[in-house]
C-alpha cells in the first residue's frame, strides 16, 4: 500500500495469443486495446479487424466490452452473440471442438434476428458460415475424427 493506503495495482497474468494463462514472469504475448475505455462503436469496429485477422480472442473481448456497455437495449443480445461467436472460434484454435460447436450455435441464434444486415454485418453470410462450420464440428464428433480444418468466416 502506498502512504494514501491504496494498494498497488493488481498485476495481470501474462497470457498467450489465444487468451490462455501463461505462467508468472512470462512474456505477455497477448496484445490488446483497453476496451472498457472505448466506446462499443470503438470495440466493435476493432472487433472486426480482429476477427477478420484471425485474433479471435481479441475479438471475443471488444465484443463482450461493447455487449457490458449495451445492456438493456436493443443491441444486447446482438454483441452477446458476436461475443459468443469469437469465443466459440477461440475454443476451436485451442482444439476444444465441444466448446466450440456449443458457443457458435449458441451466438447464431442470438445474432440471426437482426439480419440480413445489422452494424456493418451481413449476419446471414455470417449465420450460414458459422453454421457450417459448426456442423462439420459435429460430424467430426459424431465419427470420432480428428479435429477438422476449417474455413473462417470473414466479415
Amino acid at each position: 500500500m502506498d502512504g494514501a493506503g491504496t494498494p498497488p495495482p493488481k498485476k495481470e497474468r501474462p497470457r498467450d495469443e489465444l487468451g490462455r494463462p501463461l505462467p508468472w514472469g512470462s512474456e505477455n504475448r497477448l496484445q490488446m486495446e483497453d476496451y472498457d475505455k472505448l466506446s462499443p462503436d470503438e470495440d466493435h469496429r476493432l472487433a472486426m479487424q480482429h476477427f477478420n485477422a484471425g485474433r479471435f480472442f481479441a475479438a471475443h473481448e471488444a465484443w463482450e466490452s461493447a455487449w457490458r456497455q449495451l445492456r438493456n437495449t436493443e443491441d444486447e443480445e446482438f454483441f452477446h452473440g458476436l461475443a459468443q461467436l469469437g469465443a466459440g472460434f477461440t475454443h476451436y484454435l485451442r482444439g476444444n471442438p465441444r466448446g466450440a460447436r456449443m458457443l457458435m450455435k449458441r451466438a447464431v441464434e442470438r445474432i440471426c434476428p437482426y439480419g440480413p444486415r445489422h452494424r456493418g454485418i451481413d449476419v446471414e453470410a455470417l449465420a450460414a458460415a458459422t453454421s457450417s462450420v459448426a456442423e462439420t464440428l459435429e460430424d467430426a464428433r459424431q465419427t470420432r475424427k480428428a479435429l477438422p480444418r476449417i474455413e473462417f468466416p470473414r466479415i
